[in-house]
């Protein structure tokens, strides 16, 4: 399999030995992933979606069939009393902001159960004009242990002496060294939250999480769901939107806040899109399954080439995010130019570090996506910022991931 990834293209011969032993990572069974598939098909055939539920619909999109069903189906497949998944949400970071907005008034603390959120989330929050802070809500964190960890117990003390109106947690690392949080992870996190008394609600930042483990932040005792369509959920298909899923009551006052009081969750054409969306879910978990098949293959490498990768190779994984750890700004953008060559659209651009709105440090980006800015496909991003990591996400087939973190190891090794 590895001498028909490589072909002709010309690769170090470090690298080649660390790909011949990372291979056998490309292969293997992962008995998880029969379980998400079977539970994404059994979401379709207990919605039963007929062919005219697909027709969209244009303007305020009274009584849209697409978004209708497949709000319906999100939400089968959640666990969630309701769903709001729209084109007009067009980040995941839209709709947790309009989440935490609509959530939180004045005076009140949102507290971030895991540390600072990402960086653009974290600008959003606290730092940017028309902020969340700048309308006097009250931000708090609590940091994490020094390995990346939730810290558990500091983390019922903040609640108890804060009593927050909205306790934040990001699931994914994000782009920061940090451990992602699996589902036990959040389970044990919300009951630390309860048994600190607090009945508020719990919202979780499920970008790059979702399909990847057997179950969702829901069924964990979360209160919200949120995240975006064009990642995990959209297959590589669905072309913008996010979504919110959990409690109905919180649900409908987003809805609220997003549109306006009396319409809430009522309007909302899908443009035709709708067979777009309920495709990708559809094809979301084989997507998925190829992604983390390709990530393992990367951390092997990555590791037999001696840099420190997290999660290692074959380690359950919390999202389609791969850490590597480069320590140095050098081999950042060697890796970026690397990958770049390797992806489907714009594989003769460069990328050059810059700066990027949201970030306080320069980043390199790699992307060549469908779906401008879907990273379920082949991307990395990397703010030049000690320890110098590049976070690899996505990858719709195992051997194009394989190829891309080759030809990106072949460009980091030539700078030693």
């Amino acid at each position: 399999m590895l001498a028909a990834i490589l072909g002709d293209h010309d690769v170090d011969p470090r690298v080649r030995a660390a790909a011949e032993t990372a291979a056998p990572l490309l292969e293997r069974y992962d008995p998880v992933r029969v379980q998400v598939k079977m539970r994404v098909i059994e979401a379709f055939l207990a919605e039963g979606i007929a062919e005219s539920d697909l027709a969209g619909s244009t303007g305020y999109g009274y009584d849209d069939p697409a978004r209708e069903r497949y709000e319906s189906l999100l939400a089968r497949y959640f666990r969630a009393e309701k769903v709001l998944a729209r084109l007009s949400i067009v980040s995941g970071t839209h709709a947790i902001v309009a989440a935490l907005d609509a959530l939180t008034s004045p005076g009140q603390t949102l507290l971030c159960a895991c540390g600072a959120p990402y960086d653009t989330l974290a600008y959003a929050i606290a730092q940017a004009p028309y902020s969340l802070v700048s309308r006097g809500v009250v931000y708090a964190e609590v940091a994490r242990t020094p390995d990346g960890s939730t810290d558990l117990p500091a983390l019922a003390a903040a609640v108890r002496a804060a009593q927050p109106a909205v306790i934040f947690v990001q699931r994914s690392r994000g782009y920061a060294v940090r451990r992602s949080l699996r589902i036990d992870d959040i389970a044990a996190l919300v009951a630390t939250v309860r048994d600190a008394g607090s009945r508020a609600p719990v919202v979780v930042d499920n970008c790059y999480g979702e399909l990847v483990e057997d179950r969702e932040p829901l069924e964990a005792g979360a209160d919200l769901a949120i995240g975006s369509l064009i990642k995990n959920l959209g297959g590589g298909i669905a072309p913008t939107g996010g979504y919110i899923a959990g409690r109905a009551d919180l649900v409908d006052r987003i809805a609220t806040r997003i549109f306006a009081p009396g319409i809430g969750a009522g309007l909302g054409p899908t443009l035709g899109f709708g067979r777009a969306f309920v495709q990708g879910l559809f094809y979301a978990p084989l997507v998925v399954g190829e992604a983390l098949r390709g990530l393992d293959f990367a951390a092997a490498l990555f590791a037999e080439l001696g840099f420190a990768v997290d999660p290692p190779a074959g380690a359950a994984r919390a999202d389609i995010v791969q850490a590597i750890r480069l320590g140095a700004p050098e081999r950042l953008v060697a890796f970026a130019h690397g990958l770049q060559r390797a992806l489907p659209i714009n594989a003769r651009f460069r990328p050059e570090p810059g700066r990027v709105p949201g970030y306080v440090a320069s980043v390199i980006m790699s992307g060549g996506a469908f779906v401008s800015g879907a990273t379920i496909d082949l991307s990395c991003d990397a703010p030049l910022r000690q320890p110098y990591e590049v976070y690899l996400q996505g990858g719709i087939t195992a051997e194009h991931v394989a190829l891309g973190t080759v030809i990106a190891a072949t460009e980091v090794m030539r700078t030693k």
